[in-house]
């Protein structure tokens, strides 16, 4: 993450500021320029790390303002593509990126197993 961050161009943050409430974020959006993106060709993508809005805000189109600055942020470092990812039990998440015009490349299962050290 250290050597990402140092890369200012290759990351960054944007957040809704709820403007005085409590000195509170209402949402952001975590961006970065991949070299590699499963279901593109493409050499530089811009990829959705992280994309939350808080509850109360959501409906509201700030999700989709957030997306746009994304689409925006992407364009100006050079990809003409982005990319994002919604774990599979997340329908909200599907469909809110669905109707935001991205498109479903595949879908993947990761496994995980704890192996135990060799006793020699």
């Amino acid at each position: 993450m250290r050597e990402q961050s140092r890369r200012s161009r290759a990351r960054a943050v944007l957040v809704i500021d709820r403007d005085g409430v409590d000195a509170k974020l209402g949402g952001f959006i975590e961006l970065s320029v991949r070299s590699r993106v499963d279901g593109s060709l493409r050499a530089r993508v811009g990829y959705v790390d992280g994309w939350f809005v808080d509850p109360d805000l959501r409906g509201r189109t700030w999700g989709r303002q957030l997306m746009r600055a994304a689409e925006a942020w992407t364009a100006a470092r050079g990809p003409d593509e982005l990319a994002s990812d919604a774990e599979i039990d997340n329908p909200a998440s599907l469909a809110a990126h669905a109707a935001l015009g991205f498109r479903e490349t595949f879908r993947l299962v990761h496994f995980l197993k704890k192996v135990r050290r060799s006793q020699r």
